[in-house]
């Protein structure tokens, strides 16, 4: 599994460029398997989980080829109707591969998906979904069957504006007769992106980014080029680097108004944070301010970020509380950073977080890929050396992230097994 070597203390200083986005590209590559012409996609992230979707790809029968940090996807040749059990129980977003398979060949199965362990993030919403669009949904032996000879156009409220399910459901009824309402949508930027994505192939959405989006469905669909927007959650990483190092960053290829909540509550605290065209300045002197976190979807304080936030409350002067409403269990970091001197304690869904002068570099281990980055972060912020161990978390959704921190003047060299 490997592990990071950081030896604290460094205030880091320098810019740094953002991949795409992770979190945008997974379901743009499952899309890429609706029927039609092919898919160049750019700025595609190299990390571990755009790899485990283009294994799922080539494995129904697709064509993919990386040029440079663009892949190229031609699905002409999928003939396969389920997606490895393997894959899927590796990563969640393999599961979103179900919806776009049942609308190319009207049947389509699939296992229960894996991923992170933080918290249930139940799929029921998504068969819910599928179903309502005239699919029948068998469950059973750990694996779904989905059938549906036609799909057809629908109103869908969902219980929560799930993410995942919002862009599966969306997705699925690009080539649904008639018209599909998705009600209480998900309004991250992540889905405002696929929806240009499908629009480029000819899909007909309006809505994405707000609670109501209207898909009416077509008969085919066309090849598209179309390019990944930046990831707003490695850049609140590296803004968050920034302001726990008392350093000076400039990150670069961002989309500000995608990090809103992000930067309100970095300002709350003391951090600087300069707009500018493209890219964000955060400069930090001395410790920040503690102050209370509570993440909500998009446009609030996102859950990806609430580990890193926490590592940098753990240093602040003050008391904060962080609590999370987006997932029931994830919280496993704080053991991790209690190891390192930190003063935190779990109460229900929130953590009342003492900030202490400094934390003091200890052996830890990564439990997922924000966790392991919330580690790194405090790794930077404390005195001697620590070791950050299964880091294959970290390259599930950060690329090259010791090289460019070491770019910023950190101390850290990855040592494998």
């Amino acid at each position: 599994m490997g592990s990071m070597v950081v030896r604290g203390g460094r205030a880091l200083e320098g810019r740094v460029a953002v991949e795409g986005a992770k979190n945008s590209v997974l379901p743009i590559l499952a899309a890429s398997l609706l029927p039609g012409g092919p898919s160049l996609i750019h700025n595609v992230p190299a990390v571990n989980d755009v790899f485990t979707v283009i294994e799922v790809l080539t494995s129904l029968g697709a064509r993919v080829e990386w040029r440079g940090t663009a892949v190229a996807v031609d699905a002409g040749g999928v003939g396969s109707r389920q997606a490895p059990e393997a894959l899927v129980r590796r990563m969640r977003a393999a599961f979103w591969v179900l919806g776009p398979l049942l609308a190319r060949s009207g049947q389509a199965a699939i296992s229960l998906p894996g991923g992170c362990a933080i918290g249930s993030r139940p799929i029921d919403l998504h068969v819910k979904g599928l179903a309502a669009l005239g699919a029948d949904i068998e469950c059973g032996h750990g694996s779904i069957l989905a059938r549906a000879p036609r799909l057809r156009g629908t109103r869908v409220y969902l219980d929560l504006p799930s993410v995942g399910a919002t862009e599966h459901l969306m997705v699925t009824a690009t080539l649904a007769e008639g018209t599909t309402i998705i009600e209480n949508a998900a309004e991250e930027p992540e889905i405002v992106d696929l929806a240009a994505y499908l629009a480029a192939r000819g899909a007909r959405i309006s809505g994405a980014g707000t609670r109501v989006i209207r898909v009416e469905g077509v008969t085919e669909l066309g090849a598209a080029e179309h390019t990944v927007i930046p990831d707003r959650i490695e850049a609140g990483t590296f803004m968050i680097a920034a302001a726990i190092s008392g350093g000076e960053i400039e990150v670069a290829g961002v989309i500000p108004e995608h990090l809103k909540g992000a930067t309100a509550k970095l300002r709350e605290a003391g951090v600087t944070v300069e707009e500018g065209e493209g890219q964000l300045t955060v400069r930090a002197t001395g410790r920040p301010r503690a102050v209370d976190v509570k993440t909500l979807p998009y446009p609030g304080f996102p859950t990806d970020l609430q580990a890193p936030m926490m590592a940098l409350m753990a240093v602040a002067e003050g008391t904060s509380l962080i609590t999370e409403t987006v997932f029931e269990s994830r919280f496993a970091h704080v053991d991790e950073l209690k190891r390192m001197g930190a003063d935190i304690v779990i109460e229900g869904r929130s953590a009342l977080v003492r900030g202490r002068p400094g934390l003091t570099g200890a052996s830890v281990r990564a439990t997922d890929i924000r966790a392991g980055a919330a580690l790194i972060l405090a790794a930077l912020a404390a005195e001697g050396s620590s070791e950050v161990g299964a880091i294959h978390h970290l390259d599930r959704g950060y690329a090259g992230l010791e090289h460019k921190l070491h770019s910023l003047g950190a101390d850290i060299r990855r040592r494998e097994d």
